[in-house]
């Protein structure tokens, strides 16, 4: 199953770009195309699930603590955060693999932290 996926306003162009490129069905919106300029990490979370998208970023600092607040109220599609420090190629491969082996019910609540692929449920 391939996943919708969405990406914030800080998650490497050259990311989803690298992943359409790989798999053209994969659908991977970038911040621009929503926009999410200006608005905040639980707003952001709010855009994805109405559009019913995982999210994927770079902001492995902050943005769990505002997962965890959006899930303990609604229902989320899932989050893929991604490390600033892993190589482009990384972030790719490990996006891709979890587009070709996840249904999406399996990322439904939860986080999954690249490259280990560890899922977190809330």
């Amino acid at each position: 199953m391939i996943l919708r996926l969405l990406a914030d306003n800080d998650l490497k162009r050259a990311v989803v770009t690298g992943v359409v490129r790989r798999n053209g069905a994969i659908d991977f919106l970038r911040a621009s195309d929503v926009p999410l300029t200006g608005l905040d990490d639980y707003e952001v979370l709010g855009v994805a699930a109405r559009e019913r998208r995982v999210l994927v970023s770079h902001d492995v600092s902050t943005m769990r603590t505002h997962f965890e607040r959006f899930v303990a109220g609604e229902h989320s599609p899932g989050l893929i955060l991604i490390p600033q420090g892993l190589s482009i190629a990384g972030a790719i491969e490990s996006i891709l693999l979890l587009c070709e082996a996840c249904e999406e019910a399996e990322l439904e609540n939860k986080i999954c932290l690249v490259p280990s692929l560890v899922m977190y449920g809330f």
